[in-house]
């Protein structure tokens, strides 16, 4: 049985990593830290192994007192209610432990950056790209996550041109990286006197959060722009170039920040946004090279995929990758909701990998 086989590897290896952790020369290194963490990533497999285990050898006594012509038929009777209610929960662990060893993105457990921009539409695609960077927030919140906000553009009538926030916490990654691509919104428009329903769009993208160590960028290949910061209709927010515009050279790539007061700090959340920009390229570069050996996923994260509608005026949100439908769609748009999509393509993935790694 496959899943046997790899527990016992992994079994085997979680006992090496105790001996090699308990002789370890030196505790404080990066090596130990590394070993350290794959102790603590196959700690729970082992537990959930053990106990299997444990079941496996009860559904043996039971098997064999269900059995026993010697034994009383009531004993028997209920050796027999047992030994099923035990083979369900087994085959539950078995299931459990399969999507435990199906590996998983290493990115998983990052925080993220967001970003949402207007799409086609003009300003009823500002007004929907508003109403998503506060679905996310609000989500966030609901998830107990920091929600950040690094960028925020307006246009005049208060839609939202362009925006970029932080959100931090327990697998911020693994939760929302399935919401990048195309969101598109078919409603009467609320700047329209007339019934007319249109449909508009705004662009979702999902960065990993990256660390310094994880992209290096010289300081020879930044061009930094210093600016005002401004607000809707060109209204200064405040009269000090505190706003900066960082372009890396190598890449083209060119992000801002104007939300902070202090050009340091406004400087330091642009970095931020870089860093994961960049960090997204290569993870790009890297899966495209791994494309042909590996089953397409629920998406691939493209920002031209359209991924999801929200109808209005059916109270509806589809998301076409999946083909799923909720009639759910002003609460997946104030978050409340919004999770049980998010679960549902998480399934979707979870049993796509599984059907790869059988």
């Amino acid at each position: 049985m496959k899943l046997d086989e790899n527990l016992k590897q992994v079994a085997a290896r979680h006992r090496e990593l105790t001996a090699l952790l308990s002789d370890h020369p030196d505790p404080g290194s990066e090596a130990y830290t590394k070993l350290l963490r794959e102790f603590h990533e196959l700690t729970p497999l082992v537990e959930k192994l053990d106990s299997l285990e444990a079941q496996r050898q009860e559904l043996s006594d039971l098997e064999s007192l269900r059995q026993d012509t010697e034994a009383e038929r009531e004993m028997r009777d209920l050796a027999e209610q047992e030994y099923q209610a035990l083979r369900e929960a087994i085959e539950q662990a078995e299931h459990e432990l399969m999507l435990m060893l199906v590996p998983k993105d290493a990115d998983d457990n990052r925080n993220v950056i967001l970003e949402v921009r207007a799409g086609t539409g003009g300003d009823e695609a500002a007004l929907f790209a508003g109403e998503l960077f506060r679905m996310y927030q609000r989500y966030a919140e609901g998830q107990g996550w920091r929600f950040e906000t690094l960028d925020y553009t307006e246009t005049e009538i208060g839609g939202l041109k362009e925006a970029s926030a932080s959100i931090s916490g327990q697998n911020v990654y693994s939760r929302l990286k399935f919401e990048s691509g195309v969101h598109r919104v078919q409603r009467v428009p609320v700047t329209e006197s007339g019934g007319r329903i249109h449909t508009s769009a705004a662009t979702v993208a999902v960065l990993p959060e990256a660390e310094e160590v994880d992209v290096q960028i010289e300081d020879k290949d930044l061009r930094v722009d210093t600016y005002r910061s401004q607000g809707a209709g060109g209204q200064h927010v405040n009269t000090t170039d505190s706003a900066v515009r960082i372009t890396h050279m190598p890449s083209g790539i060119v992000v801002q920040c104007q939300d902070e007061k202090s050009q340091h700090k406004n400087r330091l959340k642009a970095m931020k946004v870089l860093r994961a920009r960049l960090y997204d390229e290569m993870r790009k570069e890297q899966q495209d090279a791994e494309a042909a050996d590996r089953r397409q996923q629920v998406g691939s994260g493209d920002r031209s995929e359209r991924i999801r509608t929200y109808n209005f005026p059916q109270g509806r949100v589809t998301d076409h990758r999946i083909n799923l439908t909720l009639y759910k769609l002003e609460k997946v748009i104030t978050g409340e909701a919004l999770g049980e999509v998010i679960d549902s393509l998480i399934h979707e993935d979870q049993a796509a990998r599984l059907a790869d790694f059988q």
